[in-house]
């Protein structure tokens, strides 16, 4: 009886440093205090392309070395 309850309570325990581990590493980093911003922040996704993300709205450009999607 006492051993099943150690047993139980170490799987609990366990479960909830675990918990802690990936709530901890999951967190965004602080780069600035929250009031400190100037300005939209540019994902770093666009930035790497190279280029703004499409408007839906637009005409679509045809001047891209991209391949067509098939349809």
């Amino acid at each position: 009886m006492l051993s099943t309850l150690l047993v139980i309570g170490g799987v609990l325990v366990g479960l909830l440093v675990l918990l802690a581990v990936i709530v901890s590493l999951s967190a965004r980093p602080a780069t600035t205090s929250r009031g400190a911003q100037s300005g939209p922040r540019t994902p770093d996704w666009a930035a790497d392309a190279g280029r703004p993300h499409p408007d839906a709205w637009s005409a679509p450009t045809l001047s891209t070395s991209e391949m067509p999607a098939v349809r």
